[in-house]
């Protein structure tokens, strides 16, 4: 049986130990909250994104999460090396995501507001302007001192049909050699370059 290098072991004991965290919050937080009323946070398939984000981390890549409630993914990103950062509509999630991320040692940032760009306005090919649950808000870019051209992976989560929203975003803001990862319950995670194409497996 072959051995990990002690670094991994480290890595992945860490990230171990954050999904399992993250897993008790969010089944207090879908007792306490999402049994009383609707809430468009749901927990990502942890396993799943780990995997993709490891395959993609390098030295000094910017990491972006839309819509990071408990922050799980985010600090993920952080401990596996990424500059992390994460936006989210809702203001107690992005408390939440700031302790998990203490009691985890980790240097990501979270701030509250939306991950839609000021001024942005989505229109369907059919011209639908409805963006599903993604809510509306002050943009949360300029909290971050970072525009969405600065970040090399972003990571969505979308309900159905609120892709094409996030894959617009992208393409309007985005840089074109950065990627966009999008959840997918029955796809995985699926990589876009700069929003674009069909989408590949991450």
């Amino acid at each position: 049986m072959t051995q990990q290098p002690v670094g991994d072991a480290i890595l992945h004991a860490r990230l171990d130990a954050l999904c399992a965290d993250g897993w008790t919050v969010w089944e207090r937080f879908d007792r306490t909250v999402r049994e009383l009323d609707f809430h468009p946070f749901v927990a990502a398939d942890y396993e799943v994104v780990r995997a993709a984000l490891l395959r993609l981390r390098a030295p000094g890549r910017r990491f972006l999460e839309w819509g990071s409630a408990s922050g799980v993914i985010t600090i993920m990103a952080d401990v596996m090396g990424f500059d992390a950062c994460g936006i989210e509509l809702d203001a107690s999630l992005v408390a939440t995501a700031r302790a998990l991320a203490a009691r985890h040692n980790s240097r990501s940032r979270f701030v509250a507001g939306s991950f839609l760009p000021a001024g942005y306005g989505w229109r369907s090919p059919d011209g639908d302007t409805r963006t599903g649950t993604i809510g509306e808000g002050p943009s949360g870019y300029q909290q971050l001192g970072r525009a969405l051209e600065d970040f090399d992976v972003v990571f969505g989560y979308p309900w159905g049909g609120e892709a094409p929203v996030m894959q617009d975003v992208m393409q309007r803001y985005g840089r074109r050699d950065a990627l966009l990862l999008l959840h997918d319950t029955n796809a995985g995670v699926r990589a876009y370059r700069g929003g674009r194409g069909r989408g590949e497996r991450a």
